[in-house]
């Protein structure tokens, strides 16, 4: 039996997006069917063997829909082949301290289903895009002395996505 996967994701802006279609590119690479939808399309996670979740972060927390998603799909995700994704700007530095604090951000997600042992948690960079972005988030950011440019790291991103590709389907 083809093993079938799903990539669900969160995001505001668009680059999760790009990060979640990145890696289903990698996976649809391995013969493996292989679908990715934003979560609040997702309405049964039956077919599937594998789930990777991902969320955008805003204000220091995975969007409310993608805890969501897990809150709701928790006894179906601890059953199946899981991993997650966060895209994040403070991940444009790729350090030891950045890296604990964004796994922090995924202390909610933990705590609604902590019997999920996630096979890995991807971190990458996301990108900014003034002219998405409300009056009042491009204020914040900018005062902040965040840049607009797309800091997403594709070999990164890439290399990941393979590297849990054994471990997540058996390939």
């Amino acid at each position: 039996m083809k093993n079938r996967a799903l990539i669900a994701y969160a995001s505001r802006c668009g680059s999760t997006g790009g990060v979640a279609d990145s890696i289903g590119q990698v996976l649809h690479g391995t013969g493996a069917s292989i679908d990715v939808r934003v979560v609040g399309n997702v309405n049964d996670l039956g077919p599937y063997q594998t789930v990777i979740v991902g969320s955008a972060i805003r204000m220091g927390k995975w969007l409310p829909e993608a805890v969501e998603f897990v809150k709701k799909h928790r006894d179906a995700l601890g059953q199946l082949h899981t991993a997650y994704f966060v895209v994040c700007l403070t991940m444009k530095d790729d350090t030891a301290e950045n890296r604990s604090k964004v796994l922090a951000y995924l202390d909610p997600v933990r705590k609604e289903a902590p019997h999920i042992q996630p096979v890995d948690i991807g971190l990458f960079p996301g990108a900014v895009d003034f002219g998405k972005l409300s009056f009042v988030s491009k204020s914040i950011l900018k005062a902040k002395g965040v840049a607009e440019g797309d800091f997403r790291n594709w070999t990164s991103i890439r290399t990941w996505a393979a590297g849990i590709r054994p471990a997540l389907l058996g390939m």
